[in-house]
């Protein structure tokens, strides 16, 4: 997800009713992974804890109901789909490499919603036999805060980047847990952990924290400032990776944390922001098919409904066209993208049936694996495969956007890219009719390029990106 898990944080502290209505929007990080339609997910609570079975059907939602064909992958699984897995038998695995995530801060334990990300991180790296992560917490923004407490979305981000880069550092910045109020506290978030998390890394990653919700929400002078602070990561080559929104083809909400709990929300067919910025790499969402026995690559289609929730700010990738961005010379001759910017660039998976397994703990020693999805995903992702590129290039990439667009109109394209040409973002909200778009083949405002061979796509953005 992207700002909906902040907003579900907020209406934790206004009452049992708010947070259930919260809760029934933005529950897709609720929903555990298990072994079957009746079987709760096994929980894990030590070194010798029993492994649960995470390739079988897992509930989806907040009634707790399973699907037959519900399923969430390992982060092996992952690995493997999408050609992860040839580069750290190699020793790419991001080592030497950091990157940012703004996160929203919290002061006080608060499980299952607000857990200890540092035992959430040793409980995730102990079931599935990976490395222990190397993070950091940067609490300059945030003031006073308790700087390991986190909500679903930062252990989501964490975990994310760990998978795909086991070596890399990971820094978190935290804003106020207040930045998604509203616009204007946003915007401020954005571009303060934007300044900031240039001297940090040089990869930062945009979910929750540092969204500013459709184009119509910000100000010019607020698109200033944001646009003024990618232009820095820009000049301090650093990659800035953005979710495109959970939405479909309509924009987040302006006020997010009260249309989840029960405010008005009117939905705007546009894109979001920061992902519509140029400077931006805007990543998109797909669900993903693959062998549960091997992990190995069966296909994807565009995440958009019934895969996600009607009539909430949870329905599909994001992704159209831009009002206030003209088309960067990088989108020049792209089939289907006009005289305005076309978002997103790439994608990777996003649908909550098909999500990477992710854990986090229920604060009672026990840490229960749950299923993931949004784009909230699908940002961290893409932040790590640039961590790997820049491991493997020996040089920080920065600005990537010209080098994935060289290569797709490259005889490459199809080997460094699935092309997903199947689904699409229309999102259904009761009395109004928002009209998505469908993917196809080569880039499309649903899932951009489509989504990576790694093995392929990394050393090509090394060779690229000198071009």
């Amino acid at each position: 997800m992207t700002r909906s898990e902040g907003a579900l944080r907020a209406a934790s502290r206004r009452g049992p009713a708010l947070l259930l209505a919260a809760i029934a929007a933005a529950a897709v990080l609720a929903a555990a992974c298990s072994s079957g339609p009746s079987r709760p997910a096994s929980p894990i609570s030590g070194p010798g804890a029993s492994r649960p079975n995470v390739g079988h059907p897992a509930p989806v939602g907040g009634t707790g109901d399973c699907d037959s064909v519900t399923t969430c992958f390992t982060p092996r699984q992952i690995q493997v789909a999408y050609g992860i897995e040839p580069l750290l038998r190699r020793g790419i695995d991001g080592r030497g490499e950091t990157v940012v995530l703004p996160e929203l801060a919290e002061s006080r334990p608060q499980p299952p919603l607000v857990t200890d990300l540092r035992q959430d991180m040793a409980a995730f790296d102990r079931l599935f036999g990976l490395p222990p992560a190397r993070m950091r917490v940067v609490t300059t923004l945030a003031g006073r805060s308790a700087p390991w407490l986190a909500y679903g979305e930062e252990v989501l981000d964490a975990e994310m980047v760990h998978v795909v880069a086991p070596a890399a550092a990971i820094v978190i910045v935290l804003v106020k847990s207040t930045s998604l109020a509203d616009i204007a506290s946003a915007v401020a978030a954005s571009v303060a952990s934007l300044r900031l998390g240039v001297a940090q890394g040089a990869v930062i990653s945009i979910s929750a924290a540092g969204q500013t919700g459709g184009e119509h929400c910000d100000t010019r002078a607020q698109v200033a400032s944001l646009n003024a602070a990618l232009m820095q990561a820009q000049a301090r080559r650093v990659t800035v990776v953005a979710a495109s929104g959970d939405v479909g083809a309509a924009g987040e909400p302006c006020a997010l944390m009260k249309a989840l709990t029960g405010g008005s929300f009117r939905p705007v067919r546009e894109v979001n922001l920061p992902a519509s910025d140029p400077l931006v790499l805007g990543v998109g969402g797909t669900t993903l098919s693959a062998s549960h026995r091997t992990g190995a690559y069966l296909g994807e289609r565009a995440w958009g409904l019934p895969y996600g929730t009607a009539d909430t700010q949870f329905q599909g990738s994001g992704g159209g066209f831009s009002r206030l961005f003209a088309r960067p010379s990088y989108q020049d001759g792209v089939r289907g993208i006009g005289a305005f910017r076309g978002v997103p660039d790439v994608s990777s998976d996003a649908a909550p049936h098909t999500g990477m397994a992710i854990v986090i703990g229920t604060g009672h020693g026990q840490f229960p694996v749950r299923n993931s999805g949004g784009t909230s995903a699908t940002a961290p992702f893409w932040a790590g495969v640039i961590a790997l590129a820049d491991q493997y290039a020996g040089r920080h990439l920065g600005f990537v956007n010209p080098a994935i667009y060289r290569i797709a109109a490259s005889a490459a394209y199809h080997r460094a890219f699935h092309d997903v040409t199947a689904g699409s973002n229309a999102p259904t909200f009761p009395g109004t009719m928002i009209t998505g778009y469908r993917a196809g083949p080569g880039w499309d405002p649903v899932t951009g390029w489509g989504s990576p061979v790694v093995s392929v796509l990394v050393p090509l953005l090394a060779r690229y990106d000198s071009q």
